[in-house]
């Protein structure tokens, strides 16, 4: 069974780090692409971050770059998204997602073959 399994959200002040975890299971996790992204309440999607599973190749969304580190463990199969310098504004849920391939600039408008149940991000004081 192919799943993907969010963890490392929580709460956290203005300023604060997080680091968010994507284990994967059920499919060759080297073959494929694993993205971010986040939700905010009566927000569209956004895509937070991208990295290819045979190069480890990146992309982010310009809002997190220089705040936000994607990297993966293929022996472990999973993705991890360490997130510095946390502002309220990126109050989400955030989702990892995985696609056969690599990542491009346009990570954020492929068809992802399968979805995390999500994990809620909050930043506030």
């Amino acid at each position: 069974q192919v799943q993907l399994v969010e963890s490392g959200g929580g709460l956290v002040q203005p300023g604060g780090s997080l680091r968010l975890s994507c284990a994967a299971s059920g499919f060759t996790f080297a073959y494929y692409a694993i993205a971010w992204f986040r939700q905010a309440p009566g927000k569209e999607r956004e895509g937070v971050s991208c990295i290819t599973g045979s190069d480890g190749s990146t992309y982010y969304a310009d809002s997190v770059k220089g705040r936000f580190t994607i990297s993966r463990d293929n022996a472990k199969s999973t993705v991890y998204l360490q997130m510095n310098s946390l502002k309220p504004e990126e109050t989400a849920v955030y989702y990892c997602a995985t696609v056969k391939g690599a990542c491009s600039g346009s990570y954020y408008l492929y068809k992802y073959d399968v979805w995390g149940q999500g994990t809620q991000v909050t930043v506030s004081s």
